[in-house]
């Protein structure tokens, strides 16, 4: 059984102040990652007295250039730019269900297909919340949401080692290291010897 996206969710309309955010609350399309790697630190804060408001289980996605495919599930409370749409879960939907529906490549697709203007096109509203999902048990939707939540967790921690691996090999990296790779036909990367080591050639 499907439904509409206008179902499960609606499009938030609160406002905040201005100056009740900071730069860790106060969302724009500029701050917000390419590829479903959520938010960055906010460069700076509108002029503007109000601005959108969002919540911590809001989805958030740029409604600019809907491929790029920026979208974050808040864990806080802020504000945001009116360029990007926050999406709230309604009673009887889980809001990380909704999250990793709204996730979907198929998603940011039509929302790409049915967007506005050509140079810069945005998501279409109206289309967006015409978007057919599945209507799942409240059950159902949890145990999705929960399994995706720990793949995702995993995934970051995962990357958190491999940066820290990385950081650690920059680290001691020399840059008058000179490789010495005895043959053309290397097997091995252990065949080619760090001049810089202590010892290498005895």
């Amino acid at each position: 059984m499907t439904s509409k996206l206008s179902d499960l969710c609606a499009f938030a309309d609160g406002r905040v102040a201005v100056a009740d955010l900071n730069l860790d609350t106060y969302i724009s399309t500029e701050n917000m990652l390419q590829n479903k790697e959520g938010i960055t630190r906010s460069a700076g804060l509108p002029t503007v007295a109000q601005t959108q408001a969002y919540r911590a289980d809001d989805v958030l996605i740029s409604n600019i250039r809907p491929y790029f495919k920026k979208i974050w599930f808040a864990d806080r409370d802020g504000g945001c730019s009116n360029d990007v749409l926050v999406m709230r879960a309604k009673e009887g939907y889980h809001p990380g269900f909704l999250y990793y529906l709204l996730s979907d490549d198929v998603f940011f697709d039509y929302a790409t297909a049915t967007a506005k203007g050509t140079k810069m096109p945005r998501g279409d509203k109206g289309a967006i919340m015409r978007y057919t999902v599945p209507d799942l048990p409240m059950e159902t939707q949890i145990g999705i949401a929960d399994t995706l939540s720990a793949l995702d967790a995993r995934i970051a921690e995962n990357r958190a080692i491999n940066n820290h691996l990385y950081q650690g090999i920059e680290k001691h990296r020399k840059p008058e290291s000179i490789w010495i790779c005895p043959s053309s036909q290397v097997e091995s990367i252990f065949q080619c010897v760090d001049k810089s080591v202590p010892g290498a050639f005895e």
